[in-house]
Protein backbone atom coordinates (compact mmCIF):
# COMPACT_ATOMS: atom_id res chain seq x y z
CA UNK A 1 0.00 0.00 0.00
CA UNK A 2 3.20 2.06 0.59
CA UNK A 3 4.48 1.86 -2.98
CA UNK A 4 4.54 5.13 -4.12
CA UNK A 5 5.65 6.92 -0.46
CA UNK A 6 9.02 8.50 -0.91
CA UNK A 7 10.83 8.94 2.68
CA UNK A 8 14.01 10.92 2.74
CA UNK A 9 15.66 13.43 5.10
CA UNK A 10 15.07 16.50 4.19
CA UNK A 11 17.77 19.35 4.33
CA UNK A 12 14.96 21.97 2.43
CA UNK A 13 11.67 22.46 2.16
CA UNK A 14 9.85 24.46 -0.50
CA UNK A 15 6.61 26.66 -0.30
CA UNK A 16 4.90 23.72 -1.38
CA UNK A 17 6.25 21.37 1.56
CA UNK A 18 5.97 24.29 4.03
CA UNK A 19 1.94 24.62 3.53
CA UNK A 20 2.03 20.96 3.35
CA UNK A 21 3.94 20.78 6.90
CA UNK A 22 1.35 24.16 8.09
CA UNK A 23 -1.62 21.44 7.63
CA UNK A 24 0.25 18.31 9.23
CA UNK A 25 1.20 20.09 12.23
CA UNK A 26 -2.91 20.54 13.71
CA UNK A 27 -3.11 17.02 13.62
CA UNK A 28 0.08 16.28 15.62
CA UNK A 29 -0.57 18.79 18.55
CA UNK A 30 -3.86 21.41 18.29
CA UNK A 31 -2.10 23.31 20.73
CA UNK A 32 1.76 23.93 18.25
CA UNK A 33 1.87 26.86 16.37
CA UNK A 34 3.35 26.57 12.68
CA UNK A 35 6.56 28.65 12.41
CA UNK A 36 8.61 28.24 9.10
CA UNK A 37 11.76 30.51 10.45
CA UNK A 38 11.30 27.77 13.18
CA UNK A 39 11.11 24.89 11.18
CA UNK A 40 14.33 25.88 8.65
CA UNK A 41 16.48 26.60 12.08
CA UNK A 42 15.45 22.82 13.12
CA UNK A 43 16.28 21.77 9.70
CA UNK A 44 19.76 23.36 9.92
CA UNK A 45 20.62 22.28 13.53
CA UNK A 46 22.84 19.74 14.16
CA UNK A 47 21.70 16.34 15.63
CA UNK A 48 18.33 16.87 14.11
CA UNK A 49 16.94 14.73 11.05
CA UNK A 50 13.61 15.51 9.34
CA UNK A 51 12.18 12.78 7.86
CA UNK A 52 9.24 13.40 5.73
CA UNK A 53 7.10 11.02 3.78
CA UNK A 54 5.72 12.25 0.29
CA UNK A 55 3.11 10.61 -2.22
CA UNK A 56 3.72 11.74 -5.62
CA UNK A 57 5.62 14.52 -3.91
CA UNK A 58 2.98 15.95 -1.55
CA UNK A 59 4.04 15.75 2.14
CA UNK A 60 1.92 13.15 3.93
CA UNK A 61 3.75 12.66 6.84
CA UNK A 62 6.92 13.56 8.91
CA UNK A 63 8.88 12.14 12.07
CA UNK A 64 11.86 14.26 13.67
CA UNK A 65 15.08 12.42 15.10
CA UNK A 66 17.32 14.34 17.05
CA UNK A 67 20.94 12.46 17.99
CA UNK A 68 23.28 13.39 20.94
CA UNK A 69 26.25 12.77 22.44
CA UNK A 70 26.06 11.63 26.39
CA UNK A 71 29.10 10.50 28.93
CA UNK A 72 27.29 6.97 28.63
CA UNK A 73 27.39 6.89 24.85
CA UNK A 74 25.14 8.47 21.62
CA UNK A 75 21.47 8.78 22.53
CA UNK A 76 18.14 9.38 19.74
CA UNK A 77 15.40 10.39 20.31
CA UNK A 78 12.14 10.63 17.96
CA UNK A 79 9.73 13.30 17.67
CA UNK A 80 6.71 14.46 16.13
CA UNK A 81 5.58 11.84 14.28
CA UNK A 82 2.78 12.52 12.40
CA UNK A 83 0.83 11.59 9.08
CA UNK A 84 -1.91 12.88 7.29
CA UNK A 85 -5.42 12.11 8.19
CA UNK A 86 -6.43 11.43 4.67
CA UNK A 87 -3.02 9.20 4.15
CA UNK A 88 -3.69 7.22 7.29
CA UNK A 89 -3.84 3.32 7.25
CA UNK A 90 -1.21 2.98 4.71
CA UNK A 91 1.89 2.11 6.83
CA UNK A 92 3.09 5.35 6.26
CA UNK A 93 4.08 5.70 9.63
CA UNK A 94 5.50 2.86 9.75
CA UNK A 95 7.99 3.63 7.12
CA UNK A 96 8.97 6.45 9.09
CA UNK A 97 9.82 4.55 11.99
CA UNK A 98 11.50 1.84 9.99
CA UNK A 99 13.64 4.78 8.02
CA UNK A 100 14.82 6.17 11.92
CA UNK A 101 15.30 2.80 13.30
CA UNK A 102 17.71 1.80 10.47
CA UNK A 103 19.55 5.36 10.63
CA UNK A 104 19.80 4.73 14.44
CA UNK A 105 21.49 1.71 13.85
CA UNK A 106 23.71 3.04 11.06
CA UNK A 107 25.26 5.72 13.55
CA UNK A 108 25.15 3.43 16.17
CA UNK A 109 23.30 4.94 18.87
CA UNK A 110 22.85 3.37 22.21
CA UNK A 111 19.48 4.09 22.32
CA UNK A 112 16.48 5.41 20.95
CA UNK A 113 13.56 6.92 22.76
CA UNK A 114 9.86 7.72 21.77
CA UNK A 115 7.59 9.04 24.07
CA UNK A 116 3.44 9.09 23.60
CA UNK A 117 0.52 9.57 25.42
CA UNK A 118 -1.18 6.22 27.05
CA UNK A 119 -4.86 7.37 25.29
CA UNK A 120 -2.69 6.76 21.84
CA UNK A 121 -3.02 3.26 21.86
CA UNK A 122 -2.97 2.03 18.20
CA UNK A 123 -0.09 4.74 17.98
CA UNK A 124 1.41 2.58 20.75
CA UNK A 125 0.83 -0.75 19.42
CA UNK A 126 2.07 0.03 16.11
CA UNK A 127 5.84 1.93 17.97
CA UNK A 128 5.86 -1.73 20.06
CA UNK A 129 5.54 -3.35 16.15
CA UNK A 130 8.75 -1.61 14.66
CA UNK A 131 10.65 -2.62 17.79
CA UNK A 132 9.82 -0.09 20.48
CA UNK A 133 9.49 -1.50 23.97
CA UNK A 134 7.98 0.06 26.93
CA UNK A 135 9.60 1.34 30.14
CA UNK A 136 8.79 1.97 33.89
CA UNK A 137 9.58 5.33 33.54
CA UNK A 138 7.97 8.35 34.13
CA UNK A 139 8.27 11.45 31.65
CA UNK A 140 8.93 14.53 34.01
CA UNK A 141 8.69 18.34 32.25
CA UNK A 142 9.22 21.49 33.19
CA UNK A 143 8.51 24.52 31.49
CA UNK A 144 9.96 27.93 31.82
CA UNK A 145 8.25 30.89 32.98
CA UNK A 146 7.94 33.37 29.60
CA UNK A 147 9.20 36.39 29.96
Amino acid sequence: MTDNIDIDIVKSLTDDDLRQMDTLLPQLSSTAIFDAERVQAMIDAPGVDLFVARDAGELVGMATLVTFPLATGWRGIVEDVVVGQQTRGRGIARRLLEAITDESGRRGLRTLDLTSRPSRESALRLYESVGFQRRETNVLRYVPASE
